[in-house]
């Protein structure tokens, strides 16, 4: 593979910055998430270059306000990029969730009337394909969410769902997922936007 694939997490939203789970619901990035969307296009530009790319982006507004206010221009507006549906937990924090479900994780337990994480998986698996086939001719960037973009940081390097647990992303951050010699590498991870 000649080229990198790029992970941009959309920027601060109200619901990220008091830590509710936000899957479907379609709410706006603040004032201080559009600025970090905006510092987001500075550091893709560093870190890739002028390099043209392909450009996927979630359906929701906060992910492709921030593609937008990055300077990016989506090839293509998917569900694929969905973040994990929240189901019953959609706009309540993990605290809340721990009232009634000690310890509770979207990464250890199910979540009723949303996604599990082998559902989540099996659609990273089904977007990382298609991406595969795209990485042979340029770079591919995905402007996405923060639970959906660290599952398929797992998955790219061929670990369980559960395992993004390890791999924190920051509003506006941005990753880099490629490989060496063909085998699947971490290249940069959770890079700020500033």
């Amino acid at each position: 593979m000649d080229h990198a694939l790029y992970l941009l997490r959309h920027g601060q939203t109200e619901w990220s910055a008091n830590g509710r789970h936000t899957g479907r619901t379609d709410i706006p990035l603040t004032p201080a998430g559009e600025e970090q969307a905006r510092a987001s296009g500075a550091v893709l530009a560093n870190l890739r270059g002028p390099a043209p790319a392909r450009v996927l982006v979630s359906p929701r507004q906060r992910a492709r306000a921030t593609a937008e206010l990055a300077g990016l221009r989506p090839d293509e507006v998917t569900e694929d990029l969905a973040e994990w549906d929240y189901g019953d937990y959609e706009g309540i924090t993990t605290p809340q969730i721990r009232e009634t479900v000690p310890g509770w994780t979207v990464w250890s337990h199910p979540v009723p009337g949303g996604e599990s994480a082998d559902q989540v998986a099996a659609r990273a698996d089904k977007l990382l394909g298609r991406v595969t086939a795209l990485l042979a001719e340029t770079d591919v960037i995905l402007v996405g969410h923060g639970h959906f973009s660290r599952v398929l940081i797992a998955r790219w390097l061929d670990l369980p769902a559960s395992s993004g647990v390890h791999f924190g992303l920051d509003p506006a951050s941005v990753t880099v997922l490629g490989d060496e010699r063909g085998e699947p590498q971490l290249k940069h991870l959770n890079v700020p936007a500033s």
